[in-house]
């Protein structure tokens, strides 16, 4: 096939001009312009990939960043911030009269808080309330006031607070109870609504947990036999005050600010970081420096080994106490003792003794390196 082609080009140009003189030279041009724009299109290629992953780098440092702050934020908010509150059922219990309907004894209960772990933090000041949901019935209403007291006791059962504080239902005349007895009575015939006041009772005001002490049991009682109610609960609701404060009460504001001084403090921890280990000058210094110290020292040491046929005393070292040699090593970290030490490992070890110095002396001139 290659000499059939060979023949109809020799046909078609016996004397070889055209060759020479048009497809060559049409042919040189093509792969010229073919070289130009594949070099071109390569370096394109190879510009977009180093553009592509330097984008990529500096959005995954600048997401890194923004990860590291949003963290730093919710683990500290975490850690500063306690729980909000804590909420206990209260199953208050009594001994029944057998002449009457009303109890003999004060409504009580005792309530576990926690037995393994510490619930409150220590140092945070919290708000202990006893909520009872009492009906509007004549009892209720002509019951007036009563006493409502709670203890606080640690895991060893000793008394940590005790407190009692007076509480009674909200008065409405008749004719509001009867406007807004008509008025919501379609609410209260479907069930959606009943006829109850939920009265709140702040038994502690201001506690603080001791971390000697924690809290493990809250006894309540309420001082009344008359007193009628469907439910009784227990909240303790942490009472914040300062930054904890402010980042309860502002949430949005609080999280944005920190997470901005963050991001801040991050980025100027990084750029000084990149600043200091990309500045390899330094670096680059030292290492010439020792390059032209350990030269040197070859150098002097080849030239010792070749003018004489040993060492007889210390004083054929005497290249290794140059001056400029010693402010070199210095400044690298050098001292007198590393040049000691450097002599003495060429030297080998020393002769202890004065007859083994003089062996020695006499054994170096028939020695041959």
């Amino acid at each position: 096939m290659n000499f059939l082609l060979r023949f109809i080009v020799f046909l078609l140009d016996p004397s070889g001009l055209g060759r020479r003189l048009l497809i060559r030279p049409a042919l040189r041009v093509g792969h010229n312009v073919y070289d130009g724009f594949k070099t071109r299109a390569d370096e394109k290629v190879g510009t977009m990939k180093e553009l592509v992953l330097r984008v990529g780098l500096i959005a995954f440092v600048v997401v890194l960043i923004i990860w590291i702050a949003v963290f730093m934020y919710v683990a500290f908010y975490y850690t500063y911030m306690p729980a909000i509150s804590h909420t206990r059922p209260v199953h208050m219990q009594f001994k029944s009269c057998l002449d009457s309907t009303t109890p003999c004894t004060f409504p009580h209960a005792h309530v576990s808080l926690t037995k393994k772990q510490q619930l409150l933090m220590v140092g945070q000041a919290y708000r202990v309330v006893v909520q009872i949901e009492m009906p509007e019935s004549p009892q209720n209403l002509d019951l007036g006031m009563f006493m409502v007291c709670g203890e606080m006791r640690d895991t060893n059962a000793l008394l940590r607070g005790q407190s009692c504080r007076s509480a009674m239902m909200r008065y409405r005349s008749p004719l509001i109870r009867i406007i807004s007895t008509w008025a919501l009575s379609p609410f209260f015939v479907l069930g959606l609504k009943e006829e109850f006041q939920r009265v709140a009772v702040e038994v502690f005001a201001n506690y603080l947990e001791e971390r000697q002490h924690p809290i493990t049991d809250v006894y309540v009682e309420i001082q009344s036999q008359k007193i009628q109610f469907y439910t009784v609960s227990l909240h303790i609701v942490a009472d914040f005050t300062g930054l904890r404060y402010i980042m309860y009460n502002w949430p949005i504001i609080s999280a944005v600010v920190a997470i901005s001084t963050n991001l801040f403090f991050i980025l100027v921890i990084f750029l000084l970081s990149w600043y200091h280990w990309s500045d390899t000058t330094w670096l680059h210094n030292l290492r010439q420096k020792y390059g032209r110290i350990t030269e040197t020292i070859q150098r002097k040491a080849s030239k010792a080994i070749e003018s004489k046929s040993g060492f007889r005393d210390d004083e054929d070292l005497n290249f290794l106490d140059d001056k400029s040699i010693g402010s070199e090593i210095e400044e690298i970290g050098g001292s007198s003792d590393s040049r000691s030490s450097s002599k003495e490992e060429l030297l080998g070890s020393k002769p202890k003794t004065s007859n083994e110095e003089e062996q020695l002396r006499q054994r170096r001139p028939r020695e041959k390196f």
